[in-house]
Protein backbone atom coordinates (compact mmCIF):
# COMPACT_ATOMS: atom_id res chain seq x y z
CA UNK A 1 0.00 0.00 0.00
CA UNK A 2 2.80 2.39 0.93
CA UNK A 3 4.67 1.63 -2.28
CA UNK A 4 1.54 2.15 -4.36
CA UNK A 5 0.83 5.46 -2.63
CA UNK A 6 4.39 6.61 -3.21
CA UNK A 7 4.16 5.68 -6.90
CA UNK A 8 0.92 7.66 -7.28
CA UNK A 9 2.48 10.66 -5.53
CA UNK A 10 5.51 10.55 -7.84
CA UNK A 11 3.21 10.25 -10.85
CA UNK A 12 1.21 13.29 -9.78
CA UNK A 13 4.33 15.31 -8.97
CA UNK A 14 5.95 14.32 -12.24
CA UNK A 15 2.80 15.22 -14.14
CA UNK A 16 2.66 18.62 -12.44
CA UNK A 17 6.33 19.24 -13.22
CA UNK A 18 5.78 18.20 -16.82
CA UNK A 19 2.87 20.62 -17.16
CA UNK A 20 4.96 23.45 -15.73
CA UNK A 21 7.81 22.69 -18.13
CA UNK A 22 5.35 22.61 -20.99
CA UNK A 23 3.96 25.99 -19.98
CA UNK A 24 7.45 27.49 -19.78
CA UNK A 25 8.26 26.13 -23.23
CA UNK A 26 4.92 27.38 -24.54
CA UNK A 27 5.17 30.88 -23.10
CA UNK A 28 8.96 31.21 -23.00
CA UNK A 29 9.17 32.86 -26.42
CA UNK A 30 6.59 35.42 -25.43
CA UNK A 31 8.45 36.21 -22.22
CA UNK A 32 11.66 36.69 -24.20
CA UNK A 33 9.94 39.20 -26.48
CA UNK A 34 8.65 41.03 -23.38
CA UNK A 35 12.07 41.08 -21.72
CA UNK A 36 13.41 44.28 -23.45
CA UNK A 37 10.26 46.14 -22.40
CA UNK A 38 10.54 44.84 -18.83
CA UNK A 39 14.18 45.96 -18.62
CA UNK A 40 13.36 49.37 -20.09
CA UNK A 41 10.41 49.80 -17.71
CA UNK A 42 12.52 48.89 -14.71
CA UNK A 43 15.39 51.20 -15.68
CA UNK A 44 13.55 54.26 -16.98
CA UNK A 45 9.92 54.17 -15.79
CA UNK A 46 9.51 52.28 -12.50
CA UNK A 47 11.26 54.85 -10.30
CA UNK A 48 9.51 57.97 -11.73
CA UNK A 49 6.19 56.15 -11.49
CA UNK A 50 6.73 55.22 -7.86
CA UNK A 51 8.01 58.72 -7.06
CA UNK A 52 4.89 60.33 -8.52
CA UNK A 53 2.75 58.06 -6.34
CA UNK A 54 4.82 59.12 -3.34
CA UNK A 55 4.36 62.81 -4.20
CA UNK A 56 0.59 62.40 -4.57
CA UNK A 57 0.38 61.90 -0.78
CA UNK A 58 2.47 65.02 -0.07
CA UNK A 59 2.41 68.74 -0.54
CA UNK A 60 5.52 69.49 -2.56
CA UNK A 61 7.11 72.93 -2.34
CA UNK A 62 10.31 74.29 -3.80
CA UNK A 63 12.70 76.61 -2.00
CA UNK A 64 16.37 77.59 -2.10
CA UNK A 65 17.50 74.30 -0.57
CA UNK A 66 15.43 72.11 -2.95
CA UNK A 67 12.12 70.30 -2.66
CA UNK A 68 10.33 69.86 0.66
CA UNK A 69 7.62 67.26 1.23
CA UNK A 70 4.80 67.49 3.77
CA UNK A 71 2.66 64.38 4.17
CA UNK A 72 -1.08 65.09 3.72
CA UNK A 73 -2.46 61.59 3.12
CA UNK A 74 -5.43 61.51 0.74
CA UNK A 75 -6.01 65.26 0.96
CA UNK A 76 -4.80 65.86 -2.61
CA UNK A 77 -7.15 63.19 -3.97
CA UNK A 78 -10.09 64.63 -2.03
CA UNK A 79 -9.38 68.13 -3.34
CA UNK A 80 -9.25 66.85 -6.92
CA UNK A 81 -12.50 64.89 -6.61
CA UNK A 82 -14.63 67.27 -4.57
CA UNK A 83 -13.17 70.76 -5.09
CA UNK A 84 -11.76 70.86 -8.61
CA UNK A 85 -14.85 71.03 -10.81
CA UNK A 86 -12.77 71.71 -13.95
CA UNK A 87 -10.98 68.38 -13.60
CA UNK A 88 -14.21 66.43 -13.03
CA UNK A 89 -16.00 68.02 -15.99
CA UNK A 90 -13.08 67.49 -18.38
CA UNK A 91 -12.63 63.93 -17.14
CA UNK A 92 -16.29 63.04 -17.76
CA UNK A 93 -16.39 64.72 -21.18
CA UNK A 94 -13.17 63.08 -22.35
CA UNK A 95 -14.27 59.62 -21.21
CA UNK A 96 -17.56 60.16 -23.06
CA UNK A 97 -15.62 61.03 -26.21
CA UNK A 98 -13.43 57.96 -25.88
CA UNK A 99 -16.43 55.68 -25.32
CA UNK A 100 -17.78 56.99 -28.63
CA UNK A 101 -14.61 57.07 -30.71
CA UNK A 102 -13.05 53.73 -29.65
CA UNK A 103 -15.92 51.61 -31.09
CA UNK A 104 -15.80 53.69 -34.29
CA UNK A 105 -12.08 52.99 -34.71
CA UNK A 106 -12.56 49.28 -34.01
CA UNK A 107 -15.50 48.94 -36.43
CA UNK A 108 -13.74 50.93 -39.16
CA UNK A 109 -10.49 48.98 -38.86
CA UNK A 110 -12.37 45.66 -38.72
CA UNK A 111 -14.32 46.40 -41.92
CA UNK A 112 -11.22 47.66 -43.74
CA UNK A 113 -9.25 44.58 -42.65
CA UNK A 114 -11.97 42.34 -44.08
CA UNK A 115 -11.59 44.08 -47.44
CA UNK A 116 -7.78 44.00 -47.33
CA UNK A 117 -7.83 40.30 -46.43
CA UNK A 118 -9.40 39.47 -49.79
CA UNK A 119 -7.26 38.42 -52.74
CA UNK A 120 -7.08 41.16 -55.38
CA UNK A 121 -4.34 42.96 -57.34
CA UNK A 122 -2.55 45.67 -55.37
CA UNK A 123 -3.55 44.28 -51.97
CA UNK A 124 -0.12 44.87 -50.41
CA UNK A 125 -0.03 48.45 -51.70
CA UNK A 126 -3.39 49.26 -50.12
CA UNK A 127 -2.27 47.71 -46.83
CA UNK A 128 0.77 49.99 -46.88
CA UNK A 129 -1.42 53.03 -47.64
CA UNK A 130 -3.63 52.40 -44.62
CA UNK A 131 -0.58 51.95 -42.40
CA UNK A 132 1.20 55.14 -43.58
CA UNK A 133 -0.67 57.46 -41.13
CA UNK A 134 0.78 55.44 -38.25
CA UNK A 135 4.28 56.33 -39.48
CA UNK A 136 3.74 59.97 -40.42
CA UNK A 137 1.04 61.19 -37.99
CA UNK A 138 3.05 60.64 -34.80
CA UNK A 139 5.02 62.82 -32.41
CA UNK A 140 5.82 66.32 -33.60
CA UNK A 141 4.21 65.71 -36.99
CA UNK A 142 0.86 65.06 -35.34
CA UNK A 143 1.24 68.10 -33.09
CA UNK A 144 2.01 70.33 -36.05
CA UNK A 145 -0.93 69.00 -38.06
CA UNK A 146 -3.34 69.79 -35.24
CA UNK A 147 -1.83 73.24 -34.72
CA UNK A 148 -2.56 73.97 -38.37
CA UNK A 149 -6.13 72.74 -37.98
CA UNK A 150 -5.65 69.71 -40.24
CA UNK A 151 -6.84 67.25 -37.60
CA UNK A 152 -10.40 68.54 -37.64
CA UNK A 153 -13.14 68.41 -40.27
CA UNK A 154 -14.98 71.75 -40.71
CA UNK A 155 -18.23 70.32 -42.07
CA UNK A 156 -20.06 70.66 -38.73
CA UNK A 157 -19.83 74.45 -38.60
CA UNK A 158 -20.25 74.79 -42.37
CA UNK A 159 -23.57 72.93 -42.45
CA UNK A 160 -24.82 73.99 -39.01
CA UNK A 161 -25.09 70.51 -37.53
CA UNK A 162 -24.85 71.59 -33.87
CA UNK A 163 -28.62 72.04 -33.33
CA UNK A 164 -29.39 68.75 -35.09
CA UNK A 165 -26.93 66.82 -32.92
CA UNK A 166 -28.21 68.50 -29.74
CA UNK A 167 -31.79 67.54 -30.61
CA UNK A 168 -30.80 63.98 -31.50
CA UNK A 169 -28.66 63.05 -28.48
CA UNK A 170 -29.54 65.75 -25.95
CA UNK A 171 -27.51 68.68 -24.69
CA UNK A 172 -25.67 66.53 -22.16
CA UNK A 173 -24.03 64.36 -24.86
CA UNK A 174 -23.97 66.92 -27.67
CA UNK A 175 -20.49 68.28 -26.90
CA UNK A 176 -18.62 64.91 -26.90
CA UNK A 177 -20.50 63.78 -30.02
CA UNK A 178 -19.61 67.01 -31.83
CA UNK A 179 -15.98 66.69 -30.77
CA UNK A 180 -15.85 63.16 -32.15
CA UNK A 181 -17.47 64.23 -35.44
CA UNK A 182 -15.13 67.20 -35.83
CA UNK A 183 -12.10 64.93 -35.32
CA UNK A 184 -13.31 62.09 -37.53
CA UNK A 185 -9.95 62.07 -39.30
CA UNK A 186 -8.48 60.52 -36.12
CA UNK A 187 -10.38 57.33 -36.98
CA UNK A 188 -8.21 56.96 -40.08
CA UNK A 189 -4.97 58.02 -38.38
CA UNK A 190 -5.42 55.66 -35.44
CA UNK A 191 -6.57 52.54 -37.33
CA UNK A 192 -3.38 51.33 -39.03
CA UNK A 193 -2.10 49.03 -36.28
CA UNK A 194 -5.56 47.65 -35.59
CA UNK A 195 -6.00 46.79 -39.28
CA UNK A 196 -2.77 44.78 -39.25
CA UNK A 197 -3.79 42.96 -36.06
CA UNK A 198 -7.16 42.03 -37.54
CA UNK A 199 -5.55 40.81 -40.78
CA UNK A 200 -3.20 38.64 -38.72
CA UNK A 201 -6.21 37.35 -36.78
CA UNK A 202 -7.99 36.32 -39.98
CA UNK A 203 -5.00 34.16 -40.85
CA UNK A 204 -5.54 32.09 -37.68
CA UNK A 205 -8.94 30.85 -38.88
CA UNK A 206 -8.40 27.73 -41.03
CA UNK A 207 -9.75 28.01 -44.56
CA UNK A 208 -10.99 24.42 -44.34
CA UNK A 209 -13.72 25.57 -41.94
CA UNK A 210 -15.12 28.00 -44.51
CA UNK A 211 -15.01 25.29 -47.18
CA UNK A 212 -16.87 22.89 -44.89
CA UNK A 213 -19.69 25.31 -44.08
CA UNK A 214 -19.90 26.35 -47.75
CA UNK A 215 -20.46 22.69 -48.67
CA UNK A 216 -23.17 22.51 -46.00
CA UNK A 217 -24.94 25.39 -47.72
CA UNK A 218 -24.04 28.29 -45.39
CA UNK A 219 -24.06 31.74 -46.97
CA UNK A 220 -21.11 34.16 -46.57
CA UNK A 221 -23.27 36.19 -44.16
CA UNK A 222 -23.90 33.13 -41.98
CA UNK A 223 -20.25 32.10 -42.03
CA UNK A 224 -19.28 35.61 -40.91
CA UNK A 225 -21.56 35.53 -37.86
CA UNK A 226 -20.90 31.88 -36.96
CA UNK A 227 -17.15 31.58 -37.73
CA UNK A 228 -15.39 34.87 -38.45
CA UNK A 229 -16.79 37.05 -35.69
CA UNK A 230 -16.50 34.46 -32.86
CA UNK A 231 -12.96 33.64 -33.97
CA UNK A 232 -11.99 37.33 -33.97
CA UNK A 233 -13.29 38.17 -30.47
CA UNK A 234 -9.84 37.92 -28.81
CA UNK A 235 -8.40 40.23 -31.48
CA UNK A 236 -11.25 42.68 -31.06
CA UNK A 237 -10.43 42.83 -27.36
CA UNK A 238 -6.72 43.26 -28.09
CA UNK A 239 -7.37 46.09 -30.56
CA UNK A 240 -9.75 47.75 -28.11
CA UNK A 241 -7.09 47.63 -25.41
CA UNK A 242 -4.47 49.06 -27.76
CA UNK A 243 -6.83 51.84 -28.91
CA UNK A 244 -7.67 52.81 -25.33
CA UNK A 245 -4.01 53.16 -24.41
CA UNK A 246 -3.25 55.02 -27.64
CA UNK A 247 -6.07 57.55 -27.28
CA UNK A 248 -5.72 58.12 -23.56
CA UNK A 249 -2.11 59.18 -24.18
CA UNK A 250 -3.18 61.44 -27.05
CA UNK A 251 -0.95 64.57 -27.32
CA UNK A 252 -3.95 66.93 -27.02
CA UNK A 253 -5.51 65.05 -24.14
CA UNK A 254 -7.25 67.73 -22.00
CA UNK A 255 -6.60 65.83 -18.77
CA UNK A 256 -2.87 65.65 -19.40
CA UNK A 257 -2.82 69.35 -20.26
CA UNK A 258 -4.63 70.11 -17.00
CA UNK A 259 -2.15 68.00 -15.03
CA UNK A 260 0.77 69.86 -16.64
CA UNK A 261 -0.83 73.22 -15.84
CA UNK A 262 -1.31 72.43 -12.14
CA UNK A 263 2.20 71.05 -11.87
CA UNK A 264 3.70 74.56 -11.92
CA UNK A 265 0.99 76.46 -10.01
CA UNK A 266 1.97 77.71 -6.57
CA UNK A 267 -1.22 76.62 -4.78
CA UNK A 268 -1.18 73.07 -6.21
CA UNK A 269 2.26 71.90 -7.36
CA UNK A 270 3.65 68.47 -8.00
CA UNK A 271 1.73 66.63 -5.27
CA UNK A 272 -1.67 67.84 -6.42
CA UNK A 273 -0.93 67.21 -10.11
CA UNK A 274 0.36 63.71 -9.26
CA UNK A 275 -2.94 62.95 -7.53
CA UNK A 276 -4.79 64.13 -10.65
CA UNK A 277 -2.66 61.87 -12.84
CA UNK A 278 -3.20 58.83 -10.63
CA UNK A 279 -6.97 59.32 -10.54
CA UNK A 280 -6.92 59.57 -14.32
CA UNK A 281 -4.84 56.39 -14.47
CA UNK A 282 -7.33 54.61 -12.19
CA UNK A 283 -10.19 55.43 -14.57
CA UNK A 284 -8.22 54.24 -17.60
CA UNK A 285 -7.10 51.12 -15.74
CA UNK A 286 -10.72 50.24 -14.93
CA UNK A 287 -11.63 50.37 -18.63
CA UNK A 288 -8.55 48.32 -19.51
CA UNK A 289 -9.44 45.64 -16.95
CA UNK A 290 -12.93 45.37 -18.46
CA UNK A 291 -11.40 44.87 -21.91
CA UNK A 292 -8.91 42.30 -20.57
CA UNK A 293 -11.77 40.41 -18.90
CA UNK A 294 -13.69 40.38 -22.17
CA UNK A 295 -10.62 39.20 -24.10
CA UNK A 296 -9.80 36.38 -21.67
CA UNK A 297 -13.41 35.23 -21.61
CA UNK A 298 -13.59 35.25 -25.41
CA UNK A 299 -10.35 33.26 -25.57
CA UNK A 300 -11.72 30.63 -23.19
CA UNK A 301 -14.95 30.33 -25.24
CA UNK A 302 -12.89 29.93 -28.40
CA UNK A 303 -10.74 27.16 -26.88
CA UNK A 304 -13.83 25.49 -25.41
Amino acid sequence: MAAAGKAKLEQRTGGRTGRQLYKWREYGTGYLFMLPWVIGFGVFTAFPLGWSLYMSFHTVSFNATGFTYRFVGFDNFMRVLFEDSEYTVKMILYFQEMILIVPLIIIFSFLVSILLNQKFPGRMLLRAVFFLPVIFATGQVLLELFRQGQGELPFISQYGLEPLVANAVGKQFAEPVLNVLSQAVIILWYSGVQILIFIAGFQTIPGAIYEAVRIDGASPWESFWKITLPGMKPYIGLCTLYTLVDLFTFPFNPIMELVSKHMFKQDTGYGYSSAMAWLYFAGVLLLMLLVIWFTSRAGKERRG
